[in-house]
């Protein structure tokens, strides 16, 4: 019984220490996730939306913040990729960077 305290104990304290580590960007792994799974769900909306041709948009995501960044071929595209944007769970923000091919 000495021995599985130890080790509860040794867990307790391990994960209270992991619980409070930021990484270099100042995000915690649960804000890290949380922005990667915006960012691959909008990716997928995206790609998934064949009619409108998005799939070279680059999204990044930051505090659930959307970052659309690349160029397309018509304002409606652009238009449409930040509406599936907001589509994605999560999204507090969209920044729409896109840029219209001339």
């Amino acid at each position: 019984m000495d021995g599985r305290f130890r080790l509860v104990a040794a867990l307790l304290v391990m994960l209270s220490l992991v619980a409070g580590c930021h990484s270099a960007t100042g995000k915690t792994a649960g804000e890290s996730i949380d922005d990667a799974t915006i960012t691959a769900s909008v990716k997928a909306k995206l790609v998934a939306d064949k009619p409108s041709n998005l799939t070279r948009v680059d999204v990044d995501t930051n505090n659930a913040t959307v970052y659309l960044n690349g160029v397309v071929e018509s304002a409606e595209q652009k238009a449409r990729a930040e509406q599936l944007a907001w589509q994605a769970k999560g999204v507090k923000s969209v920044v729409n960077n896109l840029q219209v091919k001339k």
